[in-house]
């Protein structure tokens, strides 16, 4: 959303700073604003982190408030969040974001000994997949080495394409249930206590920085705890055949929930066969991951059916239109219901009724139709290119009251 032209003030544009601190020109560029816009939230002290130089705390603001603007929040309502400090992790990423990129696909496909292609499937497997679209890190560049040598010291591609894929939906769940319990436990309870954004974002930073030692071998334990298990299950599993021949108020999160899977998906394993049948939804399932909003992600699969929770109800029913969109003709066309509401949050998954409810909207679904309830439709009728159209109350398996039910397609269809 643009700024109105307002004259500049401080701070200035940094060509007196000391080296090696960012400069205005610097920290505007990466939020995608103008300097004169940055110097305007200074001024309005939307930017607690700035004190006369440019810390990456202070450009990770930056960056916040400019996603925010561009989300349509006012200047207003960004003050207030500040103010109450639930803008405070921001500069958070600063400490966890990676190496700068410098490498480009090609050079790291050379560099690794794999197919530009491959590493796209990787990366798109893993919930990755914007990494291969513009400039890679070392870090980038090293891990394809790793998975060349995984590759080369027998792993099939497909088994390992399987494993990035695990793993991504499992890490990504991690780091979900990373960032909610801390906010949940840590930051809002500081929030309520009063204490100041600045002192927030000092104190969030120092525990992340006391915690990061000990996640990889936390996870490295519970790994091997858990690999030992099912290799333990494994060889009892075949040494049989052989032989054979409360509920509680505190976690809820207001989510965008969003259920989808393939019309007529029992009818193609007879049709086509199951390896065919796997083909369509494996297919099915990489066209969600690679598509979904940033804010979005796959909760779980099950069989034909993904389920995929999200904070912004217009951004995930937009991704669900242009899904279907993106369908070649001859595939199975996914069906998806979206719901909005409040859901319980517990070890890195959703529950409750909201969650339910999502699920039976989908089941209302033909093939190629993206169903949605009313909240979906309070907050995603000024959606670009969406277009809503009301079918009625319906009764739902499971729910005493019908539910108001609105199809979403693409405007001008």
């Amino acid at each position: 959303m643009a700024e109105p032209a307002d004259p500049p003030a401080e701070p200035s544009d940094g060509s007196d700073e000391a080296a090696g601190e960012l400069t205005l020109a610097e920290v505007a560029a990466q939020a995608g604003v103008s300097t004169q816009t940055v110097r305007r939230w200074v001024s309005r002290q939307l930017v607690p982190g700035y004190e006369g130089t440019w810390t990456p705390a202070a450009a990770a603001y930056v960056r916040v408030v400019a996603r925010l603007r561009a989300r349509g929040h006012t200047l207003e309502q960004i003050k207030r969040a500040s103010d109450r400090g639930q803008l405070a992790p921001g500069p958070l990423e600063d400490l966890l974001r990676g190496a700068e990129g410098r490498y480009t696909l090609k050079q790291v496909a050379r560099q690794s000994g794999l197919q530009p292609a491959l590493i796209e499937r990787i990366l798109t497997a893993m919930g990755l997949a914007s990494r291969a679209g513009g400039p890679m890190s070392e870090e980038d560049l090293q891990m394809m080495r790793y998975v060349a040598a995984m590759l080369a010291a027998g792993l099939p591609t497909p088994a390992f394409l399987q494993l990035a894929r695990v793993y991504g939906q499992a890490l990504a769940q991690i780091a979900d249930a990373e960032v909610r319990l801390v906010h949940l436990y840590v930051h809002e309870p500081l929030m309520r206590d009063g204490i100041p954004s600045a002192q927030i974002a000092e104190e969030m930073e120092e525990l992340v920085r006391d915690l990061i030692p000990f996640v990889v071998p936390l996870l490295s334990y519970v790994h091997n705890r858990y690999l030992a298990h099912f290799v333990e299950q494994d060889v009892i599993g075949h040494m049989e055949t052989e032989l054979a021949e409360s509920a509680s108020e505190q976690g809820r999160l207001r989510v965008a929930i969003a259920f989808a899977d393939l019309a007529g998906y029992a009818r193609l394993t007879v049709e086509r066969g199951d390896e065919e049948a796997l083909k369509a939804v494996e297919r099915f399932v990489e066209a969600v991951e690679r598509t979904l909003p940033h804010d979005a992600r796959v909760i779980k699969t099950l069989g034909d059916e993904v389920m995929v929770v999200g904070t912004d109800p217009a951004a995930l029913t937009g991704w669900a239109v242009g899904l279907q969109a993106g369908i070649d003709r001859g595939q199975p066309p996914p069906r998806i219901g979206i719901h909005y509401g409040e859901a319980l949050y517990r070890d890195g998954d959703y529950y409750g009724r909201e969650v339910n409810q999502a699920s039976r909207v989908v089941a209302r679904a033909a093939g190629g139709e993206v169903l949605v309830t009313r909240p979906v439709v309070d907050m995603a009728s000024g959606t670009d290119g969406v277009r809503f159209e009301r079918i009625g109350e319906v009764g739902l398996k499971g729910f005493r009251e019908p539910t108001e039910l609105f199809t979403a397609s693409r405007r001008g269809r």
